[in-house]
């Protein structure tokens, strides 16, 4: 799957971050570390923690610069 340079996925969940939003509050940096990482590039991994998690930490961004949704599921044909 080809992503945009401000577009993440893990499977379950595509992020985004928006840039120009950002005030650089760093809550995300701060409350998940292993998952938005400051010194890196690309600076944001989900593969670092559960799903679940990634999302509380993305709904405690102040600006709104982050966002998510939930990818469809594949239909299995058998």
């Amino acid at each position: 799957m080809e992503t945009l340079a401000n577009e993440f996925t893990n499977g379950e969940i595509t992020v985004t971050f928006n840039p120009k939003k950002c005030i650089h509050a760093e809550k995300c940096a701060k409350g998940l570390s292993d998952v938005f990482r400051t010194s890196v590039i690309p600076w944001i991994n989900l593969d670092n923690a559960d799903t679940e998690r990634v999302i509380k930490q993305i709904r405690q961004c102040p600006s709104g610069a982050l966002n998510f949704c939930y990818n469809e599921k594949e239909h299995i044909v058998k």
